[in-house]
């Protein structure tokens, strides 16, 4: 089992009690796709997974959804969050064994695709506590601008009225612009998506594609480092790897393909737990 960096009490403090520097970002990778953001009191977190969910609902199953890296925090522990997203619907993203302790514990409120929303109710998420959003449409709360875009995990998927089954974020909060993919290929357009504004930072997956495995894929490592040299962020960090044993790559892939990229974009490898703090 990997451990943490920084895990339960500490990684509160950290996370809530620690000043940030004027004119920075602070972010925690919390495992798979999991992220804190903090920019001066207010925080986001991205897709947490914090729970053991999936691995007993696949106990004893031909998939088993074995847990590699330990969780380093439990839904209850965000209470002082602002706002979370969750960008679609699959349990590692919008977790029912954390989103509703974690918004029982505080004042959070959920940005999700629209086409969710029931979904969410069956996990006893109060609708007042909502924030339904489609790809193109814009969410501003709590110091954060949220701008929807479609996510292709493994195509643009739509429910019946149109609206988008996956979606990624680009996030903008104190003049940093990031983009979380959510679980997504490299599929055209999506650099019309995102924009021609310049990113501080992307958060891809690099977990790829298998049949074998019997779910949707994401970008490989190759194709993660092919969209940022396309985009030119300031920087590019992997996500969606090391939390379960059938569905993951080596993080060395990353940084081999990380060679590749152009000067003026640098890869950022997280350890789960770890703060990282970028400046202006």
């Amino acid at each position: 089992m990997i451990e943490p960096v920084r895990s339960g009490s500490d990684l509160v403090a950290e996370i809530f009690e620690r000043a940030v520097s004027p004119g920075s970002l602070s972010i925690w990778w919390l495992g798979q796709s999991g992220f804190v953001i903090r920019s001066g009191t207010r925080i986001l977190v991205v897709d947490p997974y914090l729970s053991e969910h999936l691995t007993t609902k696949y106990e004893g199953t031909i998939r088993p959804h074995v847990r590699m890296t330990r969780s380093p925090l439990r839904g209850a522990d965000l209470r002082g969050v602002d706002l979370v997203l969750a960008s679609h619907k699959h349990s590692d993203h919008l977790d029912p064994g954390t989103m509703p302790e974690l918004l029982r514990a505080g004042r959070a409120r959920l940005v999700l695709p629209e086409s969710l929303l029931e979904h969410a109710a069956g996990m006893g998420l109060g609708r007042d506590r909502l924030l339904p959003t489609d790809a193109g449409r814009t969410v501003e709360q709590a110091g954060f601008r949220i701008r929807a875009v479609p996510s292709a995990h493994e195509a643009i998927d739509r429910d019946d009225r149109g609206r988008c089954l996956y979606l990624g974020y680009v996030i903008e909060t104190s003049g940093f612009r990031l983009y979380h993919s959510g679980d997504s290929l490299d599929y055209e357009g999506l650099d019309r998506e995102l924009g021609g504004e310049p990113f501080d930072v992307l958060l891809l997956p690099i977990n790829g594609r298998d049949p074998a495995r019997g779910v949707p894929g994401n970008m490989t490592a190759a194709e993660a480092v092919d969209l940022a040299g396309r985009v030119r962020p300031r920087f590019v960090v992997p996500h969606h790897y090391d939390m379960f044993t059938f569905n993951t790559v080596p993080v060395e892939c990353f940084e081999a393909e990380a060679r590749r990229l152009p000067a003026g974009v640098s890869a950022k490898v997280l350890r789960c737990g770890e703060r990282w703090e970028i400046h202006s």
